[in-house]
């Protein structure tokens, strides 16, 4: 009896001892794995380069931790009062421009430690069923800050809706506004793009691009074509200006934001009185997508949606000479007006 006890002893300990070393071996494993793990996106070397300035670690692991579990609704009023939290009106809206690269933008500003975005396009301004829910309901609509963090909300159709300018002055007549505008023929051809690929998802036909861009009854430029109308970047920021003085916009080279973006980020945070936070370490170029990600950390990355950079359909040469030209002299009171050039042909 004695034996049996003995053996049925060794029998258990030796089972416990093999589930001590197969949990200690897979820990080891695990751990060893992680420095293996690929973020979502390639990253170009690990660490940043020598001398670059990183954001602070303590305000990312709020921004993508903390405030995360606020927008998600899991955060008590005592919380929120203990960490002096606040939703606020934005002090800078992305007014547009459609398919100029305006999420590309939001999302880029969003790796200053000062700057909180609001995730979805609100349509506040635009959309009258909104509106009429008064300032209140909009503010709810907005992310959890650090009061002394900037709010910043992007929605397009701002830029081109008559309503807009009149009721964002009557909420803040000082507040600061983006325009991010690409070649007007480009920005034209895009917004087509993604209303062809709309259409194919829904397995609908639609119209070739040229088409809808040129009047079939007089062979010019067809102005009725919203993506035409869009383009005339003049004719909108026009009645902008008669509520807003130009010193409180700022325009952004949607074409060079794709190719050097830090450049035009850092006039943007000078635009908005920020320290100079974002360095080159935080934005890599994805050979694989094209265009540059987003670095926020030695952990964290970020690649826009797929949805971004479509392949344009190929269109007709003279129709885009036509375009251009039609552009011209509206690109060139657009200079004129906010001061700044573009080399658009």
């Amino acid at each position: 009896m004695l034996f049996k006890q003995q053996a049925l002893l060794r029998q258990k300990l030796f089972v416990l001892g093999s589930l001590a070393i197969g949990s200690l071996l897979y820990l080891v494993a695990r751990v060893g794995s992680l420095d293996r793990l690929q973020p979502i996106c390639p990253v170009d070397g690990r660490f940043r380069p020598h001398g670059q300035d990183e954001i602070p670690f303590r305000a990312l692991q709020f921004k993508r931790g903390l405030l995360h579990e606020f927008r998600k609704g899991n955060a008590t009023k005592e919380q929120i009062r203990l960490h002096n939290l606040v939703q606020q009106l934005p002090k800078a809206i992305i007014i547009g421009v459609r398919k100029g690269g305006t999420r590309a933008l939001l999302e880029m500003l969003n790796l200053h430690p000062a700057v909180v975005k609001a995730s979805q396009e609100i349509h506040f301004f635009d959309n009258d069923e909104n509106y009429a829910k008064g300032i209140e309901w909009y503010r709810k609509k907005m992310p959890f800050s650090y009061p002394h963090q900037i709010t910043i909300e992007k929605s397009p159709a701002y830029f081109i809706t008559e309503e807009v300018p009149e009721r964002i002055y009557k909420m803040n007549s000082s507040i600061k506004l983006l325009i991010i505008v690409r070649e007007p023929t480009t920005r034209a051809i895009s917004d087509y793009t993604q209303v062809l690929e709309g259409k194919e998802r829904k397995n609908k036909t639609y119209y070739k691009f040229e088409k809808l861009a040129i009047d079939p009854n007089t062979c010019e430029v067809n102005t009725k074509y919203k993506a035409v109308r869009t383009s005339i970047y003049t004719k909108h920021l026009e009645r902008w200006l008669k509520y807003f003085p130009i010193e409180q916009f700022h325009i952004v080279d949607g074409d060079r934001l794709i190719t050097e973006p830090l450049p035009e980020l850092q006039l943007v945070e000078k635009f908005l009185n920020l320290p100079p936070r974002i360095s080159q370490y935080n934005l890599y170029f994805n050979a694989t997508r094209g265009f540059y990600c987003l670095r926020f950390n030695i952990v964290f990355n970020k690649c826009l949606a797929g949805s971004k950079g479509r392949i344009h359909p190929e269109v007709d040469s003279s129709v885009i000479t036509k375009l251009r030209k039609f552009f011209h002299p509206f690109n060139q009171k657009f200079y004129q007006i906010t001061g700044r050039t573009f080399n658009w042909p």
